[in-house]
């Protein structure tokens, strides 16, 4: 990472912090346009276009194909070339395309096919962005940070979420799904604006090699490193059983449980809360009960949460029990999540950043198309609830994958790799030396709580 005058030291706050806030700030509206979009989106489909089951399913697989294929080329371009320039373009596609929906709706000739087409554009432009986005931040604040770092932004990306599923539900009813939608366009022209505000400088890398050699480098890599590896497949798992939940969910409560859609961003937002109580937790208790076991408790206790949902009824009652459910279910996502961002950060080098995410979410959101079509047809052939059934116990998998490694009794987070610094021109005929890091002030919290390193 390259030095530079604007990234705190470990005592710093964030908040204090320029940079670090135009990031947050930018990252944080398109959160809260997302969420615009995902409330708004399913009422569209499923109430006023009248989308069947397996049309919903072709929806989301459509959606979530552009990452599957594209995540590798855009982590490798952007550890290549300048990731600001890349998050801006993601930004100013989405909204160019997602605009196209409320005008369309307007002159009254708006389809699923049109929405389908939405769906692939906008899922481009965003693994562009989300690529370049991830790895941004190691190279905004010291690596002594990143875990605080994270922790801030999936709360403050939490609350968004909350704040845009409740104003997502309350443009819905005013102005109509279509229309609301112009509340996530806003948001991709916010966050545009907030990243070309950043200046810290990026480390450039000359064009050496073929794009093709550089995400061979970044999977080998990852493959590599066994934290990565066992991290990778968690994550990979873990979005496959989700891509079947998610899948049908939203059909599943406004159609199954007749939710209305004020309810429905209602549950979202409670939803959303737990993610941000899981996100700001997460490094407090991973100092005090280890990493690898907080991550294994939130995996356990996950597919417990899906009880409510398969046992659900129509009626307030129930509505207000999935609600909570779902903020328990994104409290243990939060405190995870954030806890093996923070690991892979930490652990990979400077240059490998934006591969080291793109083949997570090459995986992760190959997964995602596949769980899509896979609920759709067990959607139609067993029925929506059984396949939600299903999806329940396929969240069982990541929580064994993480039990059968040695990160599983992760004591405290790791230290960053060794960098060997240059030695003097007198010193340069000795080999070389590679000097031992210092520890983080947090190594040092977790060893005084009687932590081990890894």
């Amino acid at each position: 990472m390259l030095p530079c005058a604007e990234t705190p030291a470990a005592g710093t706050s964030l908040w204090r912090h320029r940079d670090f806030r135009r990031y947050l700030t930018g990252q944080a509206a398109s959160v809260a346009g997302s969420s615009i979009s995902q409330m708004a989106l399913p009422v569209l489909a499923v109430v006023h276009l009248d989308a069947t089951t397996a049309q919903v399913a072709w929806l989301a697989f459509l959606g979530q194909l552009p990452p599957a294929l594209l995540a590798l080329h855009a982590g490798a371009l952007a550890d290549r070339h300048s990731k600001r320039r890349q998050m801006i373009t993601g930004d100013l596609v989405s909204a160019a395309v997602l605009a196209t929906v409320p005008v369309v709706a307007a002159l009254g000739t708006l389809t699923l096919t049109q929405l389908m087409i939405v769906a692939v554009v906008q899922g481009a432009a965003s693994v562009l962005h989300d690529a370049a986005a991830i790895s941004l931040l190691p190279s905004l604040v010291d690596r002594s940070l990143i875990q605080r770092s994270n922790s801030r932004v999936g709360a403050l990306f939490a609350v968004a979420a909350t704040a845009g599923s409740h104003l997502g539900a309350a443009l819905t009813a005013l102005l109509g799904p279509a229309r609301a939608l112009l509340g996530d366009v806003a948001s991709y022209l916010i966050s545009a604006v907030c990243t070309a505000r950043i200046q810290t400088a990026e480390p450039a890398r000359p064009e050496t090699r073929r794009l093709r050699g550089e995400i061979n480098e970044g999977l080998r890599y990852v493959r590599g490193d066994d934290r990565l590896w066992t991290l990778t497949l968690v994550n990979a798992t873990t979005s496959f059983a989700l891509g079947v939940l998610n899948t049908l969910w939203a059909l599943y409560l406004l159609r199954t449980l007749t939710m209305s859609a004020t309810a429905f961003g209602v549950v979202l937002g409670l939803g959303a809360l737990g993610a941000a109580a899981g996100a700001l937790t997460a490094p407090a208790l991973a100092r005090r009960y280890g990493p690898g076991p907080m991550m294994l408790t939130a995996l356990a206790i996950t597919p417990a949460t899906q009880l409510p949902l398969l046992l659900a009824s129509p009626g307030r009652a129930w509505q207000i029990t999935i609600g909570a459910a779902l903020f328990l279910q994104l409290a243990c996502a939060g405190a995870a999540g954030t806890t093996q961002r923070s690991i892979r950060q930490i652990v990979t080098t400077a240059g490998m950043q934006a591969r080291m995410q793109a083949v997570s979410t090459w995986l992760t959101s190959g997964a995602r198309p596949v769980a899509a079509l896979l609920a759709g047809a067990l959607g139609t052939w067993i029925g929506v609830r059984p396949a939600l059934t299903a999806g329940s116990l396929l969240l069982l998998i990541p929580l064994i994958v993480l039990a059968r490694s040695p990160i599983r009794a992760l004591r405290q987070m790791p230290d960053p790799p060794a960098v060997p610094l240059p030695l003097p021109p007198a010193a340069r005929t000795s080999p070389p030396v590679v000097p031992t890091p210092a520890r983080t002030d947090d190594a040092r919290n977790d060893q005084a709580l009687g932590g081990e390193t890894p």
